[in-house]
């Protein structure tokens, strides 16, 4: 066993149990006495409250304050903050998220029965190559430090931002980070996938008071259109999901008709031509017009 690995367990079973004796530690990890003894020590170096009790029934323990109180949380309870932090481990790969696993389960007794919920998530290659960039965001927030990355929009304009970063948000399948941009000067918010050469300067920031206002004007959303569309019985699912069940009436046996708002651009048109074929839009006339033209656009590029 790996010496990280060995000092996360000794954390692990002294969440678990008041004192364990460094025999017992020698004996599980059949390691020599003072290599328990510098584990304890490196513990205590990196600031994990450890603590020595002397006596036949002494040992090490964890301070109290380390722990949280099981006394407050059911096994149910337990059992629920591990599924969302489980599906959260998924979307973020934070090794924070991995140990504060570890703690919890080890508050779980082995015999609790398993959770009746399971979160998973498509295991994107690009989600372990933006790792980086969440990690480097992450250090520059914690620490109130600028940083500095160039930067290409949807419509592919090219720029370098000097933003002062104060959130990570996850929407849908990806990261965006919020923050205060110092050449537009105002409240910006930037897709992480987008973001190239990353880097966090010496320059240091306080919080602006007004950062929520700003960011409130900033979060622009496209206006909505209603669309009515047929669509297949095979997608009705989907659109349940994203709109409810009330999107949805019976039309005919071999449609149904839904009623939905989305924006009256590329990305209302993108969502609606992954449809293909179990989706036609009947109204309104404009709007079908409009997705005739950037269907044509899309065909001229077979053409």
């Amino acid at each position: 066993m790996e010496k990280v690995e060995r000092l996360i367990s000794i954390i692990m079973i002294l969440l678990k149990k008041d004192v364990v004796s460094t025999k017992e530690f020698v004996q599980l990890f059949n390691v020599s006495k003072r290599t328990i003894l510098r584990d304890m020590e490196t513990l205590s170096l990196s600031n994990i409250p450890i603590y020595s009790v002397t006596g036949v029934r002494g040992g090490y323990g964890i301070m109290d304050e380390y722990k949280v109180d099981k006394r407050l949380l059911s096994s149910s309870d337990l059992e629920n903050i591990l599924t969302a932090l489980g599906g959260l481990e998924q979307i973020l790969i934070s090794e924070e998220v991995e140990i504060t696993i570890k703690k919890i389960e080890a508050m779980v007794s082995p015999l609790a029965p398993k959770s009746s919920i399971q979160l998973s998530f498509y295991d994107w290659e690009g989600r372990f190559e933006i790792r980086q960039t969440l990690k480097t965001c992450q250090e520059a927030i914690l620490k109130r430090r600028v940083v500095s990355f160039d930067y290409i929009d949807k419509n592919g304009t090219a720029t370098n931002r000097t933003v002062e970063p104060y959130q990570l948000h996850f929407s849908e399948m990806s990261w965006y980070l919020k923050g205060f941009c110092l050449q537009r000067m105002g409240s910006r918010t930037f897709k992480l996938s987008r973001i190239d050469h990353l880097d966090i300067n010496e320059q240091t920031f306080s919080p602006r008071d007004d950062l929520l206002e700003q960011g409130q004007e900033a979060s622009y959303q496209p206006e909505l259109v209603a669309v009515k569309a047929l669509i297949s019985p095979g997608i009705k699912d989907q659109f349940i999901e994203r709109f409810g069940r009330k999107s949805i009436e019976n039309y005919s046996p071999e449609y149904l008709i839904a009623t939905i708002y989305v924006p009256q651009n590329s990305t209302g048109f993108e969502f609606l031509a992954s449809f293909g074929t179990n989706l036609t839009i009947v109204e309104p006339k404009t709007y079908v017009e409009n997705f005739r033209n950037y269907l044509k656009k899309m065909m001229d590029n077979y053409s």
